[in-house]
């Protein structure tokens, strides 16, 4: 029986991917690296995040910028399977069935998602970053991997949490209200001008686990005993409503464990944690916490409090 297109075009892939793999040197891990990180980051990744990426090397405490590739060194080293979009900037595979030829094959890249925590994490951690002033001034521009790392080093760790990856997490997290990469977080989730507020955003390890849903970090930084439970950011956002509103009802559940926590505390607009999940039609925060949180549902809703949140807010 003949071959399916499809079936051709992954023979053809197949074939173009282990001649990347058996180049010598650096070629062969630059290759299937930039492979990974176009078909499985979170977003288009523009030529420099890219490139500062795969210069990062996991264990190292710092970042050499000497060990940036070109981008025409990826575009060769890739074999012909990547292409710069030269009117978006970003860099991607040549063919969307590439993208679901990789994505139906995990063992190609082992644990990505734990390779690319590591990658972010290894690079937030960097002296170079590290050296970045937490002041209102300008991102460094001699850092281009700060945004997409800051974003979501946590959601591929999230994915894929490790012994190794709770170690460099928590190495960000215990000195996180003083990293640039806070700024850059809630600059992007919030639309944050930080140099227009000008003052303290007072983001803690404890309130981006929670963001992020990682649960183990949440309960090693409940275990140090250094972070007020109740406190809010800049907003008043407190960690029970960035993990509230954000949908993780493990990591609700494990705050709710806490004999200090306050459920009921509103933010600076007189918000709680369960109108939040609710807004967010979090249903399962919502089930999965309804005696701990009744309170908070009686307070906002009054005797309308029988309903699931999300349904009241649709009445």
């Amino acid at each position: 029986m003949p071959h399916s297109h499809f079936e051709q075009l992954g023979d053809v892939y197949n074939a173009t991917i282990e001649r990347i793999k058996a180049q010598e040197g650096d070629k062969s891990g630059l290759g299937m690296g930039a492979l990974m990180w176009i078909c499985h980051a979170e977003r288009p990744l523009n030529v420099d995040e890219l490139c500062h990426a795969l210069a990062v090397e996991p264990g190292s405490t710092d970042f050499n910028p000497h060990n940036v590739p070109t981008i025409s060194t990826l575009v060769s080293c890739c074999q012909g399977l990547i292409t710069v979009d030269k009117e978006a900037s970003t860099v991607r595979l040549i063919h969307f069935t590439l993208k679901e030829y990789l994505s139906a094959r995990p063992d190609i890249f082992g644990s990505h998602h734990s390779t690319m925590a590591e990658t972010c994490l290894t690079y937030l951690t960097s002296e170079k970053v590290k050296a970045i002033s937490h002041d209102p001034s300008p991102l460094n521009l001699e850092t281009p991997f700060l945004k997409y790392s800051s974003r979501y080093c946590g959601v591929h760790a999230k994915r894929d949490f490790s012994n190794h990856l709770r170690s460099l997490t928590l190495e960000l997290l215990q000195d996180y209200d003083s990293h640039i990469s806070a700024i850059s977080l809630l600059e992007q989730v919030r639309y944050l001008d930080h140099r227009k507020l000008g003052k303290s955003l007072q983001l803690n390890g404890l309130h981006c686990a929670s963001f992020f849903g990682i649960a183990e970090g949440v309960v090693a930084l409940i275990g140090m005993e250094s972070y007020d439970i109740n406190e809010g950011d800049v907003w008043g956002d407190t960690p029970l409503a960035w993990a509230a509103k954000r949908g993780y009802p493990e990591v609700v559940k494990i705050l709710l464990r806490q004999a200090e926590v306050n459920p009921n505390k509103a933010d600076c607009d007189g918000d709680t944690a369960l109108l939040h999940a609710a807004r967010g039609g979090h249903e399962e925060v919502w089930y999965g916490n309804k005696i701990n949180g009744a309170p908070t549902i009686r307070k906002n809703f009054g005797d309308n409090s029988t309903f699931p949140p999300n349904l009241l807010l649709s009445r």
